[in-house]
């Protein structure tokens, strides 16, 4: 399945050393707008690029339902891929417009969106099109504003479930399903159990769980681990030993990959294949690229 001409990747490798170059300097390796750093949600560049690499093929679509300020989309442009982005907040929708700009300005090969539109859009007739086209849909936990006496741990699982019911009916054969979490805590300071309420909502969804993998983003530097935490997570540590409930910067993303359950076509190799002109034409379509090769308006 992996893609060996963009990133060699050891068969059963479940650590990634995505972490090796700190944040700021992975968003100027990809070119990203200097704004993108304010997107403190963001899927880390490199997590992006592994995970494109690992779990698609070039020409493929992928698709980032929550794509914030629009890294995911850029990885996918820069290795070769289709992309489409979809968020519900004007801020990101154009930052991660302005990123896609950049990286075809930069001379990115493939076409790429991004849409003003919440997750849900997924299962609207503007999403019709990608029926069976999609060959990676990567999300990630998202801060979710709470219901009242709802812990935002909770709200934030229920929104990628929400995500996660649309996606099987946009994978190709094959296809896969990434969902990125970073550790969090309930209100009262415990740490939270994300991957089990997510698989449960991926099995929901009739999508099976294939791999479960940790993400570094911490630097591996001799025998010392150097997190490159931000300034407000150092700062919420800080509050946290103060008030006597010690908290560890987090080093690492959790990946969990899912796949559709029978997939007997999957067995065919991960090579590029062209796609057929009406196919290509079909595609550009999906993702809101007119004949002339230029971004239409969302």
């Amino acid at each position: 399945m992996n893609d060996r001409s963009s990133s060699p990747i050891p068969p059963g490798l479940s650590v990634w050393p995505t972490g090796q170059r700190g944040p700021l300097a992975q968003l100027r390796d990809t070119g990203c707008e200097p704004n993108t750093e304010t997107d403190s949600e963001r899927i880390p560049p490199a997590i992006a690029a592994h995970v494109i690499a690992a779990f698609s093929r070039r020409g493929d679509l992928v698709v980032d339902p929550d794509c914030g300020a629009g890294t995911v989309v850029v990885a996918a442009l820069r290795a070769g891929r289709h992309a489409l982005g979809l968020t519900s907040r004007s801020r990101w929708w154009k930052l991660a417009r302005a990123n896609v700009t950049a990286a075809k300005a930069a001379g990115a090969p493939c076409e790429g969106s991004v849409v003003d539109a919440r997750p849900t859009m997924l299962g609207t007739v503007r999403a019709a099109g990608l029926i069976g086209q999609a060959g990676l849909v990567v999300t990630t936990l998202r801060t979710s504003t709470p219901g009242p006496d709802r812990d935002p741990v909770e709200s934030s699982v229920a929104d990628v479930a929400q995500t996660l019911h649309y996606c099987e009916s946009l994978l190709r054969p094959g296809g896969r399903v990434v969902v990125l979490a970073r550790p969090r805590r309930h209100p009262n300071g415990a740490l939270a159990d994300l991957t089990t309420p997510i698989v449960a909502a991926a099995t929901a969804a009739r999508l099976e769980p294939i791999e479960r993998c940790i993400a570094l983003t911490a630097e591996l530097r001799g025998n010392r681990l150097l997190t490159h935490a931000s300034l407000g997570q150092r700062r919420a540590a800080a509050r946290a030993d103060v008030a006597g409930a010690p908290a560890a910067l987090h080093a690492h993303i959790e990946a969990l990959v899912f796949g559709i359950p029978d997939e007997s076509a999957s067995a065919a190799p991960a090579v590029a294949v062209a796609a057929r002109p009406q196919e290509h034409r079909v595609l550009r379509s999906a993702i809101g690229v007119g004949d002339s090769g230029r971004l239409r308006a969302a």
